[in-house]
């Protein structure tokens, strides 16, 4: 199962690099700008999948050393971390053929996969060493994209099936975003303030913010603003949180 951890890290820069050869059909950026939301990102914001990438194939050939053989929080998460790994890799192609329902119920397994095993590592209380390096930070990044990502795809599916109305869709989008902050925020808290899963959901929130001022849809401007309103908010919570458990480590002295 370790092995098998290391092939799907490495499936995913593989099917990702197929994908936006377009060798598999249309590129996602290609066919996201053909359903736009007022929650999508700024195209720049996707570069991050590389660092992911990279860092989950770090964590993934970290835990194949001989010293975490018997670590029982990898071996907790591992099936969750192998399964994340594949849906991720499995949404791309998915999504490239347009089979926009299979390619969200992807997205959001792969999130409950990846967040769970983010939970996990956040809240070991005896971490290996170098476990927070080498798999918390990889798994925390890869999830605090995706909690912000799933909804972006579902606000693209609703608009590709015109399941909700696409003249106005600020009403419905702003609920999408409400969800998303909940997420975020409960998730951050769960964590004890995770500033890797929190700085990823910024750096992506920041992109929602600029692709939305620079939008023409109606209610992209307000759409913009609430997005500058959640990251300020996942901003304080993390530094909140942060500085209180200093303060319980101190006064533990």
């Amino acid at each position: 199962m370790r092995l098998l951890l290391m092939l799907a890290a490495l499936a995913m820069p593989l099917v990702a690099w197929l994908s936006q050869t377009g060798s598999l059909g249309p590129t996602n950026s290609e066919i996201s700008d053909r359903y736009p939301t007022l929650l999508v990102a700024a195209g720049y914001a996707f570069s991050v999948w590389g660092l992911i990438f990279l860092l989950d194939i770090a964590f993934a050939g970290w835990q194949l050393r001989a010293a975490q053989r018997d670590n029982t929080t990898l071996a907790r998460i591992r099936p969750a971390a192998i399964a994340g790994f594949a849906l991720t890799a499995a949404w791309m192609p998915v999504f490239t053929l347009q089979l926009f329902w299979l390619a969200l119920a992807i997205i959001w397994a792969a999130l409950a996969c990846l967040l769970y095993c983010a939970l996990v590592l956040a809240r070991d209380p005896a971490p290996a060493r170098g476990q927070a390096l080498w798999a918390t930070v990889p798994v925390s990044l890869h999830a605090g994209w995706l909690a912000l990502a799933a909804f972006l795809n579902t606000a693209q599916v609703a608009v590709a099936y015109r399941l909700l109305p696409t003249d106005d869709m600020l009403p419905w989008s702003a609920a999408l975003f409400a969800a998303a902050a909940a997420l975020l925020l409960w998730a951050n808290q769960r964590m004890r303030g995770n500033v890797v899963f929190a700085a990823v959901a910024l750096w992506g929130l920041v992109a929602v913010y600029r692709a939305q001022s620079a939008s023409t849809l109606a209610g992209a401007d307000t759409a913009a603003w609430i997005a500058a309103a959640i990251a300020v908010a996942l901003a304080a919570q993390t530094a909140w949180l942060v500085l209180r458990g200093g303060h319980r480590v101190r006064a533990a002295r």
